[in-house]
């Protein structure tokens, strides 16, 4: 049979290194399969690697690692035949866990090797993919604001992030920003927007999804509130309740328009920040990515 192209993200320092990759090799082999695995360096060669799997022909592709490495190695698989697999290596491995792929490395492996693809859909902002969500305002200030001090300070990303999100707390910054969705238009002054591909649950699995192939986005949008208010909706969304908060919209499209006055924004997806000019157009592409999970 065919190799398995593997590409693990070894940038995280987490101690991958030639014997690690070696065990790794055993695992598939137990498995009855061969992996040609990379241990990459940056995403542009996660990319690269994925670009050269694919001219090859090779039929399945795996990435190793946390969501945005998931996400480097889908945006060149997404609308192919070729199949991706998941390693789930990351911290918060949210794609893997609503695919109820195994967090386990011996069983993610089995699963790669034994299991069958599902089509899942895919949402893209202005041309860049997103496999979990999508978010402007206060949470890619967070974002970049933890890199930089994770680069230039040295800090832990969790120490980093809990300065982060205590000094945009504090600047509280609004976006004024108008909505194009389902032939309409709103105006929203806001501290967030947060656009997920498809639904995202409430209630005490907050943070997941039912299904990943209703081909709809889901637009999540506050209207104006304070920093008690954000808390008021976290309490909302705790008990499966956030529809119901004031002053907070919760829509669903196949495709949606943002627009600021900004000449740029700042854009997550899957926790990635990238500069984007306005208008942001989003859509979600039904079914365009292969992914070996168990059944649904």
């Amino acid at each position: 049979m065919s190799k398995i192209v593997v590409i693990v993200n070894a940038s995280a320092g987490l101690g991958y290194c030639g014997g690690w990759a070696a065990a790794l090799e055993e695992k598939f082999r137990r498995n009855g399969a061969e992996a040609d695995i990379t241990l990459a360096q940056s995403g542009a060669e996660m990319i690269e690697r994925a670009e050269r799997a694919l001219a090859e022909g090779a039929p399945v592709v795996a990435a190793g690692g946390g969501d945005g490495t998931i996400n480097a190695v889908a945006s060149v698989l997404a609308g192919t035949d070729a199949w991706l697999g998941v390693l789930p290596l990351g911290t918060l491995n949210h794609f893997a866990k609503d695919l109820k792929i195994p967090l386990d490395l011996d069983e993610a492996v089995a699963t790669v090797v034994r299991c069958k693809a599902r089509k899942v859909d895919v949402g893209e902002v202005n041309g860049r993919i997103f496999l979990n969500n999508s978010s402007l305002g206060i949470y890619p200030d967070i974002v970049r604001d933890r890199e930089q001090q994770q680069r230039h300070l040295g800090r832990g990303k969790w120490p980093a992030f809990g300065r982060a999100l205590f000094a945009a707390l504090r600047r509280f910054p609004f976006l004024s920003v108008r909505l194009k969705i389902n032939g309409e238009e709103h105006l929203r002054r806001t501290p967030f927007v947060f656009i997920g591909n498809n639904e995202y649950l409430q209630g005490l699995t907050l943070g997941a999804r039912e299904r990943l192939d209703s081909g709809k986005l889901c637009l999540y949008v506050a209207q104006k509130p304070t920093r008690l208010g954000l808390l008021r909706y976290a309490v909302h969304a705790l008990f499966g309740k956030l529809q119901q908060a004031r002053d907070f919209d919760v829509l669903s499209a196949a495709a949606l328009e943002i627009d600021t006055r900004h000449h740029h924004l700042r854009v997550a997806t899957d926790g990635e920040v990238t500069l984007m000019k306005p208008p942001l157009c989003y859509r979600s592409r039904a079914a365009a990515l292969n992914v070996i999970a168990p059944a649904a």
